[in-house]
């Protein structure tokens, strides 16, 4: 009997050898997208949409256009207009940004106008009347903290930083951020140059340098990181960037006066930002103007748009398929098969297969 029990002992455990094996050998598999149905929900001639959002606990779309309009749009309807007063003078939105308690709206060029978009009421939150203000990109840590880049006004990226709400913002000391290279900004193409995962934010640059600026904190402290995408004269460099989580991120861009070039235009990390690898040199997506890892795909299935079309890659950027010629600006998902895109004279429903 005693030798059964060890004969019986000594199986059970090569059993469970064998099942933990057998977990070891599982490997994500990604998905071979070979088309993207593209459902128009609003069309107009005046449409220019570069900011959008997807809000919880909404169903839908909150979008703000260069006109200063905006509203929420479900599957074929707007849901609610937003039309943004400031005494006849022009709005130009490019990020839109939110919290459970409000949306915010952020214009571009000078006087740069913030406002907090409530149930019942629309106020100016921060004002910025510098000549070389321009602000491009907002994002929020949380229902409290949030942050908005632009370019320099000083001898730094300009940053602002809420940690009420949105009520008050303030700008950052040029003394606690990286010094700004000549001619270095950020481009208000898609509202997809900030990355935040957890309480680490990374922000992409453009132009005279194309580089990365790195917070572990929500804004506490900054370092700064090169790049070798293309970069050094006004319209180079990254024009958007995104993290599927604290290590691996994407970046994508190049010369919009150049779309089809597609040389040093996508660059990979896989260490939090630290070191970027170009990938697919001189492959197609060219110039693209927006990038966004697919939900729940192990950071190897992305989509990238611009005013030239829809592409996928699903190793992680090492390769790309052309979906189809319809042009966007930005992009965000809802899911592993859904997203919304937005640009010129359309918002549309993208569903991937």
């Amino acid at each position: 009997m005693k030798k059964f029990l060890i004969t019986l002992s000594i199986a059970l455990s090569l059993f469970s050898c064998k099942k933990d094996e057998v977990k070891k050998e599982v490997v994500f598999m990604p998905r071979d997208i070979s088309e993207v149905e593209i459902g128009l929900l609003l069309k107009d001639s005046t449409l220019n949409v570069r900011a959008i959002e997807l809000v919880n606990g909404y169903e839908g779309l909150f979008f703000l256009t260069s006109t200063g309009k905006g509203g929420m749009i479900g599957e074929d309807e707007i849901v609610f207009p937003i039309e943004i007063d400031n005494d006849n003078e022009k709005l130009n939105f490019r990020a839109f940004a939110s919290t459970s308690e409000a949306g915010f709206a952020l214009s571009i060029a000078s006087p740069a106008y913030l406002y907090k978009i409530g149930e019942n009421e629309t106020s100016i939150v921060y004002q910025e009347d510098h000549e070389k203000a321009f602000y491009d990109a907002m994002a929020f840590w949380n229902d409290k903290e949030g942050i908005a880049i632009g370019d320099p006004t000083d001898s730094c990226l300009s940053i602002i930083i809420t940690r009420d709400g949105g009520n008050t913002w303030n700008k950052l000391s040029c003394d606690i951020l990286p010094e700004a290279i000549k001619d270095e900004a950020a481009f208000a193409a898609s509202d997809t140059n900030i990355a935040i995962v957890g309480d680490e934010t990374w922000v992409a640059t453009g132009g005279g340098a194309s580089r990365i600026l790195y917070s572990p904190n929500k804004g506490e402290t900054w370092e700064v990181f090169n790049t070798p995408i293309v970069q050094g004269n006004g319209p180079q460099g990254m024009y958007s960037l995104d993290f599927y989580d604290n290590k691996n991120g994407f970046a994508i861009g190049g010369d919009y006066t150049k779309p089809a070039d597609s040389s040093a235009n996508k660059i990979r990390t896989a260490d939090g930002g630290k070191t970027w690898q170009l990938v697919a040199q001189n492959q197609n997506p060219s110039y693209r103007s927006c990038v966004q890892y697919i939900p729940g795909r192990e950071a190897k299935e992305l989509v990238a748009i611009g005013f030239k079309g829809v592409d996928y890659s699903n190793d992680a950027g090492d390769s790309w398929k052309h979906l189809s010629d319809e042009g966007f600006y930005t992009l965000r998902f809802v899911n592993d098969s859904v997203a919304y895109a937005a640009g010129n004279k359309r918002i549309a429903k993208l569903t991937f297969r």
